[in-house]
């Protein structure tokens, strides 16, 4: 008796100690995924809670202010400076109208709702994280025509470029923004992905896996592929004691700046790449998610900035703006001559990469003509 008394008190012992286990385990499961999936002190609208109402109002009204006023100024340049008044030049408008989206809307939103004190609402946070994901949808696939369009005009003869005509650039950028919201739509419906209003952060599904692959996968890859076989030719058509056109060097210079606002890009939205592919594989705190979400939205602020900065042809026209809003001054919208343009000393154009820029009737800004010694052209610059 005292034997099986024994050996039944050993076996409630360890039924109970297991129980305890279990109970234990549980909780502490809870309580990680609550720390993982749950933040109430970081907002996807208003920031974090940590930060006083004040400094997150500043901060967002002058993220505001600074980056659509940047926006406008870098749409308007497309029309006040002569060398940037071209057909191709119509996608870094869009992408800037997709950033003036973001400033013009997202900031602004977020600021009026700390300013009046009220909590994030899902009808606000939706409508914020909607528009963002559009726009940046938007910029992806603009980006990737922007470096065909760049390919074209440096490399390609004068007649292929021609094909790039005002009416097949409108419907190219109508198209990005159909399928674009296509996309964003499709996603709402169905309820994929994360869902930082709610701060559901699961993992990435496996058609928006595909649809990532294709939307945004695919054009970065594109547009790195071009850019590199771009640089390439012409460094190689340009080798030597060899100097090119000023117009082609001012077109180089500006797809360089595009190549440089591509990689600004990848920097700024990498990150919640990378942490949305791993919430795949591990929990992620959505502090992370939401702090590397806001991070990539400050992106639409400094673009506008990295044109003024590396670009002569952007930073003339900011400076022409700048003096027509602040003292009144005229802007003159007037193209100029061909002979304002031209440089002196003479080159035989020998590479199908520059002479494009000399043949074409349609460039006001190439250089002209300047004798026919033996039957053969010979081109100012």
């Amino acid at each position: 008796m005292n034997r099986s008394t024994t050996v039944s008190s050993i076996f409630d012992v360890t039924s109970s100690l297991q129980e305890m286990i279990k109970v234990n385990s549980g909780m502490s499961l809870d309580k990680t995924r609550s720390l993982f999936d749950n933040d109430p002190d970081v907002s996807p609208v208003t920031l974090s809670e940590d930060w006083s109402r004040v400094a997150r109002l500043l901060l967002l009204a002058s993220l505001a202010v600074v980056g659509s006023v940047g926006n406008v100024f870098m749409i308007s340049a497309v029309m006040v400076e002569d060398h940037l008044r071209k057909i191709g030049n119509a996608f870094l408008v869009n992408v800037a109208l997709a950033d003036l989206m973001v400033t013009g809307l997202v900031l602004p939103a977020s600021a009026i709702v700390i300013l009046a004190g009220h909590k994030e609402s899902l009808g606000i946070c939706r409508f914020e994280w909607t528009l963002e994901a559009l726009c940046f949808l938007v910029t992806v696939l603009t980006l990737a025509a922007i470096a065909v369009e760049n390919y074209m005009r440096l490399y390609l003869p004068v007649e292929r470029y021609a094909i790039l005509t005002p009416g097949r650039v409108t419907s190219s950028i109508l198209l990005v923004w159909a399928v674009a919201a296509t996309a964003i739509g499709l996603q709402s419906s169905f309820d994929l992905g994360p869902d930082f209003c709610n701060r559901r952060f699961n993992g990435i599904a496996m058609e928006q896996a595909v649809g990532a692959s294709i939307l945004v996968g695919l054009p970065v890859l594109i547009t790195i592929l071009i850019y590199l076989m771009l640089v390439t030719r012409v460094r190689r058509a340009t080798r030597g004691s060899y100097k090119p056109p000023v117009a082609f060097s001012w077109d180089y210079e500006l797809t360089k700046t595009n190549i440089y606002s591509f990689f600004l890009f990848a920097i700024f939205w990498m990150p919640l790449g990378v942490a949305l592919w791993i919430s795949s594989v591990r929990p992620v705190k959505a502090r992370v998610f939401i702090n590397l979400a806001w991070f990539a939205l400050s992106k639409s602020c400094v673009n506008n900035l990295l044109y003024c900065v590396v670009d002569r042809h952007f930073r003339n026209a900011y400076v022409k703006l700048f003096h027509y809003c602040c003292f009144k001054t005229t802007v003159s919208f007037s193209r100029r001559t061909r002979g304002e343009v031209s440089r002196s000393g003479d080159v035989k154009l020998r590479v199908h990469i520059i002479q494009s820029y000399a043949t074409s009737p349609a460039s006001y800004c190439r250089p002209t003509i300047a004798n026919r010694p033996n039957g053969r052209d010979v081109y100012e610059l």
